[in-house]
Parts: C-alpha cells; sequence; structure tokens
C-alpha cells in the first residue's frame, strides 16, 4: 500500500509563514500535510510541480456567498482563483436569524447591499432554518469545493429582534440589546467565526434605505461585541464612514482591550469616509499602541464599478430614452442600441438627476460623465491605468466626445464591451499607497466581496490579480512573492483564528494550489446568466492554476472542476494538530 495519498514532486515551495522559499516536495496522508521536503516514499497519486509554485489554499474572509453556498457546490468565482477557504456574512448582511415574514426583507437587505439578484436568491435558498445554529445546520449539509465560515450579521439580528420597528433610525431598547447580544452569543457558540455590521450610507437595501447598523449607537455595538467575549471568541467585522463624531476607533478600543477580541474594519480610500485613509490607519495605531487588537482589511486595487449594457450600471442609465427600453429583452435593447438615431437622441439628453439620493450624488455624476476616471477594459486591462488611458484622453485623440466614444466601447463585442470605473482606493489615479500598508502586521488583504457585486464588481480574482499584478507586472514596484502568499494565506487565517490553514507544514490541512507563475493571467470578465432564476453575475477566470487541491482531494485541474467537494463549514476556531509524533 502507498505511503501516502499524494505527493507533489520538484515544486517551488512557498509555505505562507513568509519565510524563503525552497524547492521539495509536499507529501499528504488523510486530508493532512504529512511531510515536506525530500521525500523518498510513494503515493497513490504524484503531481509533478517542476517549475511551478506550490503555495498554501488562499483564505479570502470578505465574501458574501451567504445564498450562494446553499445551493451552489462550486463556490464560483473564489474556487477558480485559489481559494480554498471563505468568510461569509461581512458587512451585516445575511439570512440568519430569519423569521417567516422577514425572508423579502432579507433578500432585499442584500440585493441592495450587494448587488445579488433578489430573484436568484428567491429560487435558491430553501429557508430550511430561522435560528442561527439552524442556518448552520443547513449550511453543513451541502459539501463544497471550499470551507465557509460566516459572521452573525447585525442586519438579520436587528430585524429578527426589532421587527416592524427595524427602520433607518429605530433606538433598540435595553431589552432589545440584550435579546439582540443573545443571539449573537448563542450563533458564535454554535461556530459562527464572529459578527458584523455596516455603517455606511453607500450601503442601502432595494428601497434605497440605510442598512440597520447605520444609526446604531456604539452602546449597541459594545454590548453585542461583549456577548462575543463570553463566547470566548469572534471577530468584530465592519464597514464604517468613520464619522469623527462616532469615535469608532475609540469604541473599537475599548471594546478589543475588554473582550480579548480582534475586531476590523474596510480600510479604504473612499468618497463617504470623513476620515482619510492615513488617519484611519494612525487611529487604529494610536489603540492598538494602548493594548487594543483592531485590523485594517485592505483591497489591493481600486475599487471600482464594471460597466456594461446588461451590468447593474452604465453611464447612460439616467438618460430618458435608456428608461424607455431598459425593460425589453437584450436583443431588441441592442438592436435600438446599434441604430444611429436612437443613439443621436440618447446622447443629446440630459440625465435625469430627479430620484437620485443626494448623500450619493457625488457618486452617480462620476457614472455618468466622470470620463476622466473611466477606463476601457480592453483584453490586457492594467487595473492600475494611467490618466493618459481614461476614457477623456482616448475620446480626444478620437476627436469624438466622452459620451460618444463610451457609448461606442460598450457597444463592442457585439454589445458586450465593459468599462472600470475605480470609485475607492483610487484617489491618487495609482495604487502605490498600498505598498506599506501590503508590509504592515495590522493590515490583512482583503475586501474581494466574491459572490457581491454581481453586475457591477468582478473582485473575487484578487488573489490571482495579487500575484499576477503585484508579485510579477508591476512596473511601479512589487511585492516579494512571499510576502504576497503569507498574507493571503496564513495572516488572513489566522486572524479568525483558523490555525489549522494557512501553511504548508506537517499536521496542517492539505489546502494546497500549483501555480505557473509564467501562464498566470486574469480573463475578460463576461457577464453569465447563471444564477438562480437566470439571475446575472460578473465572472473572470484566470489561466495558469495548475491544480487546486482541498483536504488532500484535488478540486480544480486547469481551471476546471474536477467534481470533488471535500469542503465543508468552519464551526468555530479550528487548532492545528501538530504531528509531532510523526517526526
Amino acid at each position: 500500500m502507498p505511503a501516502y495519498d499524494l505527493i507533489i514532486r520538484g515544486g517551488t515551495i512557498v509555505d505562507g509563514t513568509g519565510e524563503d522559499r525552497f524547492t521539495g516536495d509536499v507529501a499528504v496522508k488523510d486530508g493532512l500535510i504529512a511531510a515536506v521536503g525530500e521525500i523518498s516514499g510513494d503515493a497513490a497519486e504524484e503531481i509533478d510541480a517542476s517549475g511551478l509554485l506550490v503555495t498554501p489554499g488562499f483564505v479570502d474572509i470578505h465574501t458574501h456567498y451567504d445564498g450562494q453556498a446553499t445551493w451552489d457546490q462550486e463556490m464560483a468565482p473564489s474556487s477558480w482563483h485559489g481559494v480554498t477557504t471563505v468568510v461569509m456574512g461581512n458587512c451585516g448582511v445575511g439570512f440568519a436569524p430569519a423569521k417567516p415574514d422577514k425572508h423579502e426583507w432579507l433578500i432585499g437587505l442584500m440585493e441592495g447591499v450587494e448587488d445579488i439578484p433578489g430573484t436568484a436568491l428567491a429560487e435558491g435558498m430553501s429557508w430550511d432554518w430561522e435560528t442561527f445554529p439552524e442556518y448552520l445546520d443547513a449550511l453543513e449539509k451541502l459539501p463544497r469545493t471550499v470551507d465557509v465560515g460566516t459572521h452573525v450579521p447585525h442586519g438579520s439580528v436587528r430585524a429578527y429582534v426589532l421587527g416592524d420597528r427595524e427602520r433607518p433610525g429605530a433606538v433598540p431598547t435595553d431589552e432589545d440589546i440584550r435579546q439582540m447580544s443573545a443571539i449573537v452569543e448563542e450563533g458564535v457558540r454554535a461556530g459562527a467565526l464572529g459578527f458584523s455590521t455596516s455603517r455606511t450610507v453607500l450601503h442601502r437595501d432595494v428601497d434605497g434605505e440605510v442598512v440597520p447598523g447605520t444609526t446604531a449607537t456604539k452602546e449597541e455595538l459594545i454590548e453585542i461585541g461583549r456577548a462575543m467575549g463570553r463566547a470566548g471568541h469572534g471577530v468584530f467585522e465592519m464597514a464604517s464612514d468613520m464619522k469623527r463624531d462616532w469615535d469608532e476607533f475609540g469604541w473599537m478600543g475599548a471594546l478589543s482591550r475588554e473582550t480579548g477580541l480582534p475586531c476590523t474594519y474596510a480600510a479604504l480610500q473612499s468618497i463617504a469616509k470623513e476620515m482619510p485613509l492615513d488617519e484611519q490607519i494612525s487611529s487604529m495605531r494610536a489603540e492598538n499602541d494602548n493594548g487594543a487588537n483592531i485590523v485594517a482589511q485592505i483591497a489591493l486595487r481600486g475599487n471600482g464599478i464594471v460597466m456594461a449594457w446588461r451590468g447593474t450600471v452604465h453611464p447612460f442609465r439616467l438618460k430618458p430614452s435608456w428608461k424607455e427600453i431598459e425593460d425589453l429583452p437584450w436583443e431588441e435593447q441592442k438592436a435600438k442600441l446599434f441604430a444611429p438615431d436612437f443613439k443621436a437622441k440618447l446622447l443629446a439628453e440630459e440625465h435625469d438627476f430627479s430620484e437620485v439620493n443626494q448623500d450619493i450624488i457625488g457618486l452617480i455624476m462620476v457614472v455618468c460623465g466622470g470620463w476622466n476616471m473611466q477606463f476601457e477594459m480592453d483584453p490586457d486591462f492594467n487595473y492600475e491605468p494611467t490618466a493618459e488611458e481614461s476614457i477623456l484622453e482616448r475620446a480626444k485623440a478620437a476627436g469624438v466626445s466622452g459620451d460618444e466614444y463610451a457609448y461606442d466601447l460598450l457597444c463592442r463585442d457585439d454589445g458586450k464591451g465593459f468599462i472600470y470605473l475605480p470609485i475607492l482606493n483610487y484617489a491618487d489615479g495609482n495604487l502605490d499607497f498600498l505598498m506599506d500598508l501590503q508590509q504592515s502586521d495590522d493590515t490583512v488583504n482583503s475586501l474581494s466581496d466574491g459572490g457581491a457585486h454581481c453586475g457591477t464588481i468582478c473582485d473575487a480574482a484578487s488573489p490571482t490579480f495579487m500575484l499576477q499584478h503585484w508579485v510579477r507586472d508591476r512596473s511601479r514596484g512589487t511585492i516579494s512573492l512571499e510576502n504576497a502568499i503569507k498574507r493571503q494565506c496564513s495572516d488572513t487565517a489566522r486572524l479568525y483564528g483558523l490555525e489549522d490553514r494557512g501553511v504548508l507544514a506537517t499536521g496542517f490541512l492539505a489546502d494546497i494550489n500549483i501555480i505557473d507563475m509564467e501562464r498566470l493571467k486574469l480573463g475578460k470578465p463576461w457577464l453569465a446568466f447563471d444564477l438562480p432564476a437566470g439571475g446575472k453575475r460578473l465572472l473572470q477566470k484566470a489561466e495558469g492554476y495548475v491544480a487546486t487541491i482541498k483536504n488532500g482531494t484535488v478540486t480544480f485541474r486547469e481551471g476546471d472542476w474536477t467534481g470533488e467537494t471535500p469542503g465543508g463549514l468552519i464551526r468555530g476556531p479550528q487548532r492545528a494538530e501538530l504531528a509531532e509524533a510523526a517526526e
């Protein structure tokens, strides 16, 4: 009988610790890494990794697969990009706890905040749960290509306790807060990895109302954080506009010191945030210097809108002529869009801003005509584009208006053209500000939003972008391969107490990627209509992933799913059982 189930031979091993790469073998037995180095035994299967990278599977801590994980085993698109573990339930949105009369409300909240088609969620979810522990039980029934863990989301908890009283500005009673805290404690004890909330005007439900956490008091948030402290583990995750009078860092620091638990937040250059990014980081570090444990989640590229005729957003959505055809079937829309007289009429019209919420009017005006901030997504698109590559400059060179250039761009490829608008994290027109942050122990690579923003964002490919752009191709300065892998593997895993993964060492989970760095390349995004009820989503694949392995089983070969589903549900922190006895 073979000594091992699998041996990966002769690869360049980047083990996730940040230490230097080395050439060697990795042996797998019973879903765990059994040996690393020079291995002489045999195995049921061997993979020749000569000239290839061998890394831990990627751990993505900011996703929104809360609905999709109940019906989808493949867990694309994250699973296409070397991700073997996802943490969902971020930003205060999710589907448990859920009373039957709140199903539609929770779907509307998720659709508005995360741009996941409500029809797909309504069709895809079975709702065979009410409490949060019952939701975990439902997740546990379906095997997948990846492991999933989740937060208890603030929006669901508030709706469960306040019922019809839940609306912007609602003030919970002391008894309400006690009940919310009890629900969170119950959820964390049942296996949730933490609690999440959102406090930004950019997050609104399908009716345009701000999400429940936006108007919550710090007293409510602290009491909920204390509930995790009583349970003994959990991460407090938050998106926030960081208004100075909210003193977010003050109460997060106090909560972290009192409970001993980490708090983490989305750290971005954002038009909605009152505090600039450098002030966010300095405020966080002041609290950490005083004994707190606050961690900034950073994105590795501009958080942008990908615009298309069939996407959720494009620059002409507020034109009267578009309103006339927006509900037509695509083939009829396309016939109109390609007609010269329709084009001329639409371009001559003014945008109708009458129904736009004034909190986001600036953003909408950029969407509708900020040509200096919008970029053409060609097949070799660089996600760190220069001002010279903007639609404004390309329109000037072509001798046409920005409106006409953008219109024609969207009509390319039979109406499948894309425009990229980085609305966050691109204030300087480059990503230089992220260089130092990627060397910091108080930041983690995050904010991919895998499974969300189905018609506007395609950042689930962030781990691939990290390797292709930041490690290999970036002309303005790169980061080391060892640091990049550490940040996407062991750093993200450790924040959530997942000590059994993210490192290639004896006794750790055999979650492994085999990557051809020379071939690694992001493909062009496309719009698929493959969610339940024909729901749309932006997808993006990559070349160069030779194999992805979860718990010792090959789940993807050259980007194609093998049909294997070794992944499951993560319940609470996972401690590494190092196989010292095997030495």
